[in-house]
């Protein structure tokens, strides 16, 4: 009798082992197939990608300033001359795009206003823009004074005007961000990239500057060599 309950125990501890052993590795691929899946699982209460609801996009915008013009002007004033080249700042000499010059017709000012035309044209002329365009528009009524309106066509980066509120900001019972959440940031970022092609690839890699290569290259060797594994550290 006591040679049964022997053989009957040990059998139940080798049961045990081998469902120790079959187990740990099942366990274990448990494991690792949910780390592996843990990124690929949609969850109701993740928030919407802000680029997604307010994309960057990059396409060809006209850029406009509107000069007001003096009934008795003859040229460019100080402060017109500076409004119009700060405008021209972010012009592209390269492109040669055309500059557009419009002055009214029909309005009160209207001799001036193509006398001050002609004198911005020079002007526009004088700092590099090469392609500059005199036009004019109709005024319906010649007792107001209209102004000059100074265009050009640019590549620009650009998103979706910002403001949107469709629905109320404490109904969020699925934990998502608001419709106008990023919007901001994404106009903020779109204005301050200087060449919106960044934002499509890199650049190539520019030249190499070899003495300031060599200059950075002698610092690092003098350090490494003034270096030693004796120095008095600080605990």
């Amino acid at each position: 009798m006591s040679g049964n309950v022997a053989m009957t125990t040990e059998a139940l501890n080798v049961s045990a082992r081998t469902l120790r052993r079959l187990t740990l590795p099942l366990v274990a691929a448990a494991m690792l197939a949910g780390c592996a899946t843990r990124d690929h699982v949609v969850v109701g209460a993740v928030p919407d990608d802000y680029r997604t609801n307010h994309p960057i996009v990059i396409g060809e915008k006209e850029e406009t300033i509107d000069i007001a013009v003096a009934q008795d002007g003859y040229r460019m004033t100080r402060g017109q001359r500076d409004a119009v080249d700060g405008f021209l700042y972010r012009y592209d000499k390269g492109a040669a795009t055309p500059v557009t010059i419009l002055a009214p017709n029909g309005s009160a000012n209207a001799a001036a206003a193509s006398s001050v035309a002609a004198d911005m044209a020079s002007f526009i002329r004088k700092t590099g823009v090469r392609n500059v365009q005199i036009n004019h528009y109709s005024v319906g009524s010649g007792d107001v004074s209209a102004p000059i309106r100074v265009s050009y066509f640019a590549v620009r980066a650009s998103t979706g005007k910002c403001g949107r509120w469709p629905e109320d900001l404490m109904q969020n019972s699925e934990n998502k961000h608001y419709a106008n959440f990023g919007c901001s940031y994404q106009n903020n970022l779109a204005a301050q990239v200087a060449n919106p092609n960044d934002l499509v690839g890199p650049r190539r890699p520019g030249e190499i500057d070899a003495e300031k290569r060599g200059t950075a290259i002698g610092d690092y060797q003098e350090q490494v060599s003034d270096w030693s594994p004796e120095s008095d550290y600080q605990w």
